[in-house]
């Protein structure tokens, strides 16, 4: 009895190209074409459906499918990302300002920063509050939480990141935050 060959297929969505390389046993196959950037799935299924034309291999012969994307560096690096808001526990709105840096220059004093992904007008407190041990201190302020809601409907945000304090813990106010956000955004915790 013989075997199928081992089919697999790296994908790399990239900001100007989508490259696809097909593995068919020992054989490779390749395509490459303008990324979609809307809707970069587009473009992976185009070059998809060229790249197994090519090899004369179904879809559903893919036996394993690795992807990579340099879409979301990119959209972080040009600053051209959704408008994204921080809902965070009240007294840490600023900790993306504070920041930690130890990464490079850890001690240059007059380094010049990039200013942070999320403007401090959306970043919006709410109060409430949660222990290292996942204990509440302090219930999640339905009201706190209403008003930080309809400043985002107001501001028109697309994207909202929920990160309270120890949520990790227990994420219960972070659960109860992101179902209350508005239908339009993309919600994270």
């Amino acid at each position: 009895m013989t075997s199928s060959p081992t089919v697999r297929l790296g994908v790399d969505i990239g900001g100007t190209f989508t490259d696809v390389a097909l593995e068919v046993g020992e054989r490779r196959f390749t395509a490459k074409i303008l990324t979609t950037t809307q809707a970069p799935e587009e473009g992976v299924l185009a070059a998809l459906r060229s790249v197994t034309a090519k090899a004369n291999v179904a879809p559903g012969q893919v036996n394993l499918i690795v992807h990579g994307t340099t879409l979301a560096t990119n959209a972080l690096i040009e600053r051209k990302g959704a408008k994204t808001a921080l809902l965070t526990t009240e007294g840490f709105r600023d900790v993306l300002e504070i920041r930690h840096e130890n990464r490079f220059e850890q001690y240059d004093i007059n380094i010049d920063l990039p200013p942070p992904l999320v403007p401090r007008r959306l970043r919006l407190a709410v109060r409430e509050r949660i222990d290292a041990q996942g204990e509440v201190l302090l219930p999640l302020d339905e009201a706190s939480l209403a008003g930080a809601i309809e400043t985002l409907a107001a501001q028109q945000v697309e994207a909202v990141a929920v990160g309270f304090l120890h949520s990790f813990t227990n994420p219960d106010h972070e659960r109860r935050g992101v179902r209350r956000l508005p239908g339009g955004c993309r919600m994270s915790w």
